[in-house]
């Protein structure tokens, strides 16, 4: 486990510093010397070694700065991490920052949305890059989000075309989230429009969370299911998906044919079970290291402004891992052709669930939800 700065804020405000915006002070300011540009991240409780959401932030901060994940060099100096163990740090963590001068802060998820806007409207000057949102519209904030609906059909598609190579009957799938809302649905949404395309009548199921930090009842759900002839898990819930990993590779190493669908990052790594051989059998690729590159380097050109940017398979802002030899060269063949017709507007995937539920066979007693 990477070493984490973190910070414990006690604010005590005025009803003059909550009403006027507090001084601001470049942290380059004082340092003679430096041309770089700073940058916070600020995370919820899984922090940056979730292997997943934060990890994939975190390694777009590295990629800027030429840094490693082993070897962050300008750690402490242009750049560093905070985490917050409750929601209710994310006010104090997001002023002390904006107190602090960085160039840049980023917020790592929608969870942080409310307490983002009332920071923004408090310092105008300051930079905020937000991951997840698209609706704080504030001239100082930066919204990127994506379109992990055509990502997730994509893994759906692949665990549909393993099943029927495997010859499972009736084959089961499940989805896990971590917690509900809007864009967790886009992931399950997608993930099971992909499964349906393929096989009209699987049987789905569904379970959140309400965290994103609880591998522990995660790798119980997983248990239950896998139990119950689940064939594949797809978890949408940062460090608690890693559950579903670490159950999905008890079972392999025991010879159960069950498999784990990765998130965010490759997950191929984490689903190790032998020198060869992986539980988790395909990622989802959600870039939000592409969305951080993009942030730093609006700071860098000095052309940062407030607006909504969306990343979607034309982009390259998700995708998918195939690293799992697992996938035979057909169903990569045919992930790729499937890739296309979705970016060329031919395959059309819905991303809510409302907007899901008019489709013909899809379930109607999910927990998705299309607010938060």
């Amino acid at each position: 486990m990477k070493k984490i700065l973190f910070c414990v804020v006690i604010l005590g405000f005025t009803a003059a510093s909550v009403f006027s915006a507090p001084k601001q002070e470049n942290r380059n300011t004082q340092k003679a010397g430096t041309v770089d540009i700073t940058v916070r991240l600020l995370t919820d409780a899984s922090g940056i070694d979730d292997r997943s959401f934060n990890a994939a932030a975190w390694r777009g901060i590295l990629e800027f700065y030429g840094d490693t994940w082993n070897n962050p060099r300008k750690r402490g100096s242009a750049y560093d991490a905070v985490t917050a163990q409750t929601q209710d740090m994310y006010d104090p963590n997001i002023r002390q920052a904006s107190d602090e001068g960085y160039d840049l802060i980023v917020t790592a998820g929608f969870t942080f949305a409310d307490a983002l806007t009332g920071a923004a409207k408090d310092y105008p000057n300051q930079h905020y890059l937000i991951v997840d949102v698209d609706y704080v519209k504030l001239p100082n904030v930066l919204n990127i989000v994506f379109a992990e609906h055509e990502g997730s059909y994509l893994v759906g598609v692949a665990a549909a075309l393993k099943a029927v190579a495997d010859n499972i009957d009736n084959p089961k799938f499940g989805f896990i989230g971590g917690v509900p809302g809007p864009v967790i649905t886009k992931f399950e949404i997608g993930f099971i429009q992909g499964i349906l395309s393929v096989l009209p009548n699987a049987e789905i199921v569904d379970y959140y969370v309400n965290s994103w930090d609880e591998s522990g009842l995660v790798k119980t759900q997983a248990k239950t299911w896998y139990d119950s002839e689940v064939y594949a898990i797809y978890s949408a819930a940062g460090n608690s998906g890693n559950g579903t990993i670490a159950q999905a590779k008890e079972y392999r190493l025991q010879g159960r044919n069950v498999w784990a669908i990765g998130v965010d990052s490759d997950q191929y790594e984490e689903g190790r079970y032998t020198n060869t051989e992986s539980a988790v059998l395909v990622s989802m690729l959600k870039r939000v290291e592409t969305g951080v590159l993009y942030g730093l380097n609006m700071v860098k050109n000095k052309n940062f402004k407030g607006e909504v940017i969306t990343l979607d398979l034309k982009a390259d802002g998700v995708g998918y891992a195939v690293t799992n030899d697992a996938l035979t060269q057909d169903i990569k063949n045919k992930l790729e052709q499937i890739k296309g017709q979705i970016i060329s507007g031919e395959i059309h995937v819905a991303s809510s669930y409302t907007e899901a539920k008019q489709i013909p066979g899809f379930p109607q007693d999910l927990k998705a939800m299309d607010t938060e």
